[in-house]
């Protein structure tokens, strides 16, 4: 399959959920091979941040990639939707330490792809790896896994007391469409660990306009997208953090209760499995 890149440029300005701090991104269209890339434009030099595994050095209710001293948070929509949209080119340029939340979903990131187009490139896709025996990541009863398949698959379980949400299942075909069925998820929230979260100086920048937010009474800022957009967020959650491997695996991915450090260690494992047979 021939790779992709964006046919035109798209920008977009908001405020980082942990942060708090208003950010501009200008995506551009990217050489043939070059993957997708984050530029941080507001440091000396101009340092570049692959969107790749070996990148991520925290994973903390987000994944964050750095190299040296600089850093790119909450990268996991944004990347979730280039690579749901098969864009497999792009250059990010950014200029604050944290991709704009926008509406807690990737929806608007997709909408600007869609409108701007994408266009095939001279080159192919490396042959996607094979996944041909189970591979597991656990912790705490939740886990993370890659299972042999036919086609490239994501699916998730997710599993919480308060009753609006309870247990919730979803799977997606990569086959499928990322627009209409994952990327209008939103993020969501707690309310009783709101405050804690905030005293400990995360998410500055939430709201009820950016994230869902669930109390014992139920949702504080109905209605929903979807009956399970929940669960549906957390597929958008793994495929974000998944795309670090730069093309998906062949392979049905499987994950319960987990969270971006599981997954990250999945993406992990699988390199490492595969760097084992050179």
């Amino acid at each position: 399959m021939q790779q992709h890149t964006i046919a035109a440029a798209i920008t977009q300005t908001g405020v980082g959920l942990h942060s708090g701090v208003s950010t501009h991104v200008r995506i551009l269209p990217s050489e043939p091979g070059s993957g997708r890339y984050f530029v941080r434009v507001d440091l000396p030099d101009l340092p570049i941040i692959p969107a790749q595994v070996a990148a991520v050095n925290q994973t903390l209710l987000s994944t964050q990639l750095g190299q040296g001293e600089a850093c790119i948070r909450t990268v996991e929509h944004l990347l979730a939707a280039l690579a749901g949209m098969g864009v497999d080119n792009a250059r990010i340029e950014i200029d604050g330490s944290e991709v704009p939340l926008l509406d807690g979903s990737a929806r608007v990131w997709t909408e600007s792809i869609a409108q701007v187009g994408i266009v095939s490139q001279a080159i192919s896709n490396p042959v996607p790896l094979v996944v041909k025996q189970p591979i597991w990541i656990h912790e705490n009863g939740a886990f993370a896994c890659a299972l042999p398949a036919s086609k490239t698959r994501f699916s998730y379980e997710i599993d919480f007391e308060l009753s609006a949400i309870g247990n919730q299942w979803h799977s997606w075909s990569l086959s499928s469409s990322f627009a209409a069925e994952i990327a209008s998820a939103r993020t969501f929230g707690l309310l009783h660990q709101i405050e804690h979260l905030q005293k400990t100086g995360l998410i500055k920048g939430g709201s009820l306009d950016n994230a869902l937010v669930c109390g014992s009474e139920g949702w504080l800022n109905p209605p929903l997208r979807f009956e399970n957009e929940p669960v549906r967020h957390k597929i958008l959650d793994l495929v974000g953090d998944l795309s670090l491997l730069g093309t998906f695996p062949q392979a049905h991915f499987l994950a319960y209760k987990a969270s971006h450090n599981l997954h990250v260690q999945l993406a992990r494992k699988i390199l490492e499995l595969e760097l084992a047979k050179v």
